[in-house]
């Protein structure tokens, strides 16, 4: 059965990080928080000037993973693990904050040298109480190894879950599927939304139709009772996230980058944060 459409709304553009600005696509004032997913945003597509400075520079985390997914530029990440590394179009960085992580994402610096376009999501997704503290953890890879299905009319790139006879290689910790439509003029695609999951299709290029609703470039549709998605491309063809997870079904206490199920367990991550148990990325 076809998903009914909730809702479909814009993402609102918010400054975020040392002068960048995103589309909030939730939570905000029409959607709040889509149980297991925290928050998405839409990086730009934003034009970086020559000798630009902004990005997002070194932040805490805890009790959740963030999702950074590149469509266009390059971004330079490292935290207080000693993890660091490169993201180009199409690559994907899967990280477990869990009990704790300094984090630094910005514009490679030959981006921020040189100016150009930065475009991309990061997705927030909440981890069970069982699994807050975990330690953190990276799952980075390149565009080239995301599985992907071809045919007439588009391509689907499975980040999570499966598609078709694809599966994905990345590894979740609760039941997630995120998969990225590109659909050329009139092409069409149907998707399923696996048994006792939630979740919505968000715009990333042109326009559309999500289960027979128009959707424009930077707009979120909330996905309501089905097991099926047909997306349909318009005549500048439609490029889109399917993202659906099983709810957890647990308190939520968030204070900015921590996300705790209690609000003492919010008020030791404020604790450690300033005495400087996460630690500290390197110069």
């Amino acid at each position: 059965m076809q998903c009914t459409i909730e809702r479909v709304v814009a993402a609102p553009a918010t400054p975020e990080g040392d002068g960048m600005v995103v589309h909030r696509a939730f939570p905000g004032q029409s959607v709040g928080r889509l149980d297991p997913f925290l928050m998405l945003d839409e990086m730009g597509p934003l034009v970086l000037p020559p000798n630009s400075r902004q990005g997002f520079p070194d932040h805490p985390h805890r009790g959740f993973e963030t999702v950074t997914y590149l469509l266009e530029g390059e971004f330079q990440h490292k935290d207080s693990h000693g993890h660091k590394g490169r993201l180009g179009p199409g690559d994907v960085q899967w990280m477990t904050a869990g009990s704790g992580v300094m984090h630094s994402e910005m514009p490679s610096a030959e981006l921020r040298r040189n100016g150009g376009t930065l475009h991309g999501l990061q997705l927030w997704v909440n981890l069970p109480a069982k699994d807050k503290m975990m330690p953190a953890r990276y799952q980075e890879f390149p565009g080239a190894r995301i599985p992907a299905v071809t045919f007439p009319g588009g391509t689907v790139k499975v980040l999570a879950g499966k598609f078709r006879d694809a599966s994905a290689i990345i590894a979740t910790r609760t039941p997630i599927q995120f998969l990225h439509a590109e659909l050329t003029a009139g092409g069409a695609v149907e998707m399923n939304v696996p048994a006792g999951h939630k979740g919505f299709v968000y715009s990333v290029r042109g326009a559309g139709t999500v289960a027979g609703k128009a959707v424009r470039h930077s707009e979120l549709a909330v996905l309501g009772a089905g097991d099926t998605v047909t997306l349909t491309a318009g005549p500048e063809g439609f490029g889109a996230v399917l993202i659906t997870g099983v709810p957890l079904g647990e308190p939520v206490f968030q204070y900015g980058p921590f996300v705790m199920t209690t609000r003492a367990e919010i008020i030791q991550a404020v604790e450690d944060f300033q005495a400087g148990k996460f630690g500290s990325i390197p110069a």
